[in-house]
């Protein structure tokens, strides 16, 4: 009885233990349609118009952790502009809301990866609720 007991309680925590996990964020960038699909557990949760690095600039490839976020930032390097909503990548390489929205859809930025202000927001706050630990960011050619 003991052992069936216990049994039970170790199947009680792995199971229970999987059911909370956090959901996995990611944000798949590809930058031959300048488009981001955004995915939460495997589940597509919006699809996007980005702007990645116009030429002689270049948006790294590759999967990527979020570094550190901003919910506010403005860039040291290029005259004080806004990034709301930043998600660091790839050093000072961000996904981060633009008041530019007009240049969505085509490369624009210095290496950055820029979207709607709103469009930001909703992937600023799923990598907030589900953790940095937890998201990706994959940007393709």
């Amino acid at each position: 009885m003991r052992i069936l007991a216990l049994t039970l309680l170790v199947l009680l925590a792995v199971f229970g233990r999987a059911q909370t996990a956090e959901a996995a964020v990611e944000a798949r960038i590809d930058i031959s349609t300048q488009r981001m699909v955004v995915l939460v557990d495997g589940v597509r949760q919006g699809e996007y118009a980005v702007s990645t690095g116009r030429k002689g600039y270049r948006t790294p490839t590759g999967d990527f952790k979020p570094q550190r976020m901003h919910k506010r930032y403005y860039s040291r390097k290029y005259h004080n502009s806004p990034m709301p909503h930043s998600i660091f990548f790839a050093g000072g390489i961000a996904v981060h809301g633009t008041y530019e929205t007009g240049r969505l859809g085509r490369p624009a930025s210095h290496g950055c990866v820029r979207l709607a202000p709103r469009a930001a927001a909703e992937l600023f706050e799923l990598v907030r609720q589900h953790g940095m630990q937890n998201s990706r960011i994959i940007v393709s050619e």
